[in-house]
């Protein structure tokens, strides 16, 4: 198998490492490639920017990726927490739908990503490795989404553009009730069950459990819906720029365990019901817990 648009030789040998890995875990569904009018990715100085004719705002840059980061965050300092990485382009194709790239943490885990475009949404597949013989420092990483153009908002009005679902329901900005207290603020963390509430960003700590793992916005005519969601997930995060997160698990590997990591961003008509229909097809194993 060979990836279209190879920018090296050793680019692709790269590329052939990276599907060789990805042999240890299930393919994902081959995701049919987008007509004209679907969406576009590039990847350059750790940001992955999304373009589509029809995107508004016309692109959505994420910085892809913004830490990796050590349990015990969520009363430290956050120099404390971030495991410094590296995050290289392995190989990218000419149509702009694929692209494959490998982090290296600090402590000797490695992450490969697939990246695929699709005609209304963007696919990650994630294969994390940990090769050495001690567990990992790394319990979870941040994709952090800028939506500033797909909100058309700033900093100080965007937040009634956002939502989680909580009670199986949407539920928009500034949901009550509302966390103000933390080492850092602004800010907003809404921690699922399953992870420590030690364990997430030094912002101000809902109280309230979301019932899924997606977090979004809307647009700025209201037409379009952007919500992002990854599976395990550490927690949904806005954050102190335009931004929004589902933040990706880790759990700390142990030596020579592999973990799979899947995400989606959709950028979708505003139809609730069907964007959780989706959500739920793709998430089976993460339903809504109303």
């Amino acid at each position: 198998m060979t990836i279209p648009g190879k920018r090296s030789i050793g680019a692709l040998r790269g590329a052939l490492v990276l599907l060789a890995l990805w042999g240890a875990i299930t393919p994902p569904a081959q995701i049919q490639a987008a007509e004209a009018g679907g969406l576009r990715i590039t990847w350059a100085d750790n940001y992955l920017t999304i373009r589509g004719d029809d995107l508004p705002g016309d692109e959505i840059k994420i910085l892809y990726l913004e830490a990796y980061c050590r349990s015990g965050s969520t009363n430290r300092d956050w120099n404390e927490t971030v495991v410094p990485h590296r995050t290289e382009l392995i190989a990218a194709s000419d149509d702009q739908r694929t692209i494959d790239l490998r982090c290296t943490i600090s402590d000797g885990v490695t992450v490969e990503h697939r990246i695929t475009a699709g005609d209304d949404e963007i696919d990650f597949r994630l294969l994390a490795h940990n090769p050495t013989d001690r567990r990992s420092e790394v319990h979870w990483a941040q994709p952090c989404i800028r939506v500033d153009r797909f909100t058309g908002r700033k900093q100080d009005d965007y937040l009634p553009n956002c939502f989680v679902f909580v009670d199986g329901q949407l539920t928009r900005f500034p949901l009550e009730p509302w966390a103000t207290k933390a080492r850092y603020v602004p800010g907003q963390v809404w921690c699922p069950p399953n992870v420590p509430r030690d364990d997430v960003n030094p912002r101000p700590l809902s109280d309230v459990v979301p019932s899924n793992g997606l977090i979004g916005c809307y647009s700025a005519d209201g037409k379009k819906i952007l919500a992002t969601a990854f599976e395990p997930y550490q927690e949904l995060f806005q954050g102190v720029i335009v931004c929004v997160h589902a933040d990706f698990r880790l759990g700390g590997l142990q030596p020579g365990e592999r973990q799979e990591i899947r995400g989606k961003l959709y950028v979708v008509d505003a139809d609730v019901p069907k964007l959780l229909e989706r959500y739920e097809k793709d998430f089976p194993e993460h339903r809504d817990t109303k």
